[in-house]
């Protein structure tokens, strides 16, 4: 089974670009064997992945923008549940292969396994009760705080809210820029591809016409 990947080697988005390479640099990095198959110089390639994109994984426009992912006929899925997937350290599942032995899925529950045990292992070694009372009573001793300390840090708690606030709000209007410039890139893409298909409709239908005129020409 082969891995597909379907891009836009002269695309003119910044975005489109970096998550062409972010696919193509995981996959690498995994070393699983895949495919590049350009949609920009290769009309068949467009068709293809256009016409094998489920309906409902399609954008609201219709016409979906790359990397489109397949494991041969199978459809994986787009950049975005291809993030997911690395996310949740799902990316074999994601394109339907089997994870090997070493895979870092495995690692990784292993490693909570290990983590686990670890910790019952110290829990089993409790030095006793009456440390565990001690640590305790000094434990709430300290925990009577005087009222200026108590007033001390409701102020304290109250300027972090406050400045987590203003945090939140910037955070939200620098998400809010990127997700436009985003948009504004995919659109500009869009218009690109649009345009080479109209482009090639025009030299398929003069090409055509050509041809009708040299077929008459023979019969006259």
């Amino acid at each position: 089974m082969v891995i597909k990947v379907f891009l836009a080697s002269s695309s003119g988005s910044t975005a489109i670009k970096k998550k062409q390479q972010d696919v193509v640099g995981f996959l690498e990095a995994l070393k699983i064997d895949y495919a590049q198959l350009d949609i920009a110089s290769n009309e068949d390639n467009r068709l293809w992945m256009r016409e094998n994109v489920p309906g409902e994984k399609k954008p609201t426009s219709g016409i979906p923008l790359p990397p489109q992912i397949f494991n041969e006929e199978m459809y994986c899925g787009d950049y975005d549940t291809f993030f997911d997937a690395k996310e949740d350290n799902t990316v074999y599942e994601f394109l339907g292969l089997t994870p090997p032995p070493g895979s870092k899925k495995k690692e990784i529950k292993e490693a909570e396994q290990n983590g686990d045990a670890h910790t019952a292992e110290l829990e089993d070694d409790d030095p006793g009760e009456n440390v565990q009372t001690d640590t305790q009573q000094e434990d709430e001793e300290e925990e009577e705080p005087a009222e200026e300390d108590e007033e001390s840090r409701k102020a304290v708690e109250e300027e972090e809210q406050e400045e987590g606030e203003e945090d939140k709000v910037e955070d939200n209007h620098l998400v809010s820029e990127a997700e436009d410039d985003l948009v504004s890139e995919e659109e500009e893409e869009l218009q690109e591809l649009e345009e080479e298909e109209e482009h090639a409709s025009e030299e398929e239908e003069e090409h055509a016409s050509e041809e009708e005129e040299e077929h008459a020409s023979e019969e006259d």
